[in-house]
Formats: C-alpha cells, structure tokens, sequence
C-alpha cells in the first residue's frame, strides 16, 4: 500500500474511531441533550444503550488487526447508524448543522472503508 494512501487511511478511520466513540459514550451515559434529540426524533430512550455498545464494539473492530470480516460488519453497522441518522434529520427539515455531524461520520465511513489495507479486507480465496 503506497504510504500517502495508508495516512489518508489511518486519518480517516482514526477520526472516524474519535466520532464514534464519543457519540457512543455520550449515548451510553443519556446526556440530557442528547436525551432531547432522541425524543424529537421519536426513537426510544433504550436505543441510545443499543447504539452506544454497537458504537463502541464497532470502534474496536475496525481497529484491532485481523478480523476482516468483522470489520465488513463494523463499517455496515456505521453506515446503516449514520445514514439512518442523517436520513431521519433530513425528514424532519432540521438545518444543515444538525445534519453534519451524521454526514461527516458517514463520509469518515466510507472514506475508511474505501481506503482499508489488503490485510483488513476480505478477499476471494484461491481454489
């Protein structure tokens, strides 16, 4: 892997890893602001505690060696969580900067997942 493309990669993923982390701690601990959000949105308290371990198991998937197909469901787990997030934002017309955070982790996905080494994909085996 050229280098410029495994420091994009690492970068990508190591704030993406930041992004999650963080959301999934402030959902598991049910700040009052995020609580808010939840409401509005109509989704149920409970699924903060879901998203927050997902979050979390998913952070440490895609960054442990090996493992890539764990990884294949990390990075779909994100991609499903952001997009749903994003989507449901959208639905309710709330305005760009409540929209961001979700399209940047979204992005941060793909842009992580895109750029992930050989050793971190699943590739076809020879027969």
């Amino acid at each position: 892997m050229e280098r410029g493309k495994r420091i994009s990669y690492w970068i990508a993923t190591l704030w993406l890893a930041l992004g999650m982390v963080s959301t999934g701690v402030v959902q598991l601990m049910q700040m009052e602001e995020e609580v808010q959000k939840f409401n509005e949105l109509g989704y149920p308290i409970y699924l903060m505690t879901v998203l927050g371990i997902w979050k979390t198991l998913g952070t440490i998937a895609i960054l442990v060696p090996r493992y890539p197909v764990l990884k294949e469901w990390a990075y779909a787990g994100f991609f499903f969580a952001m997009s749903g997030a994003a989507i449901s934002h959208l639905i309710l017309h709330h305005s760009f900067a409540e929209i961001a955070p979700s399209l940047l982790l979204l992005t941060l996905t793909f842009v992580s997942w895109y750029l992930r080494p050989d050793n971190r994909k699943i590739l076809p085996q020879n027969t």
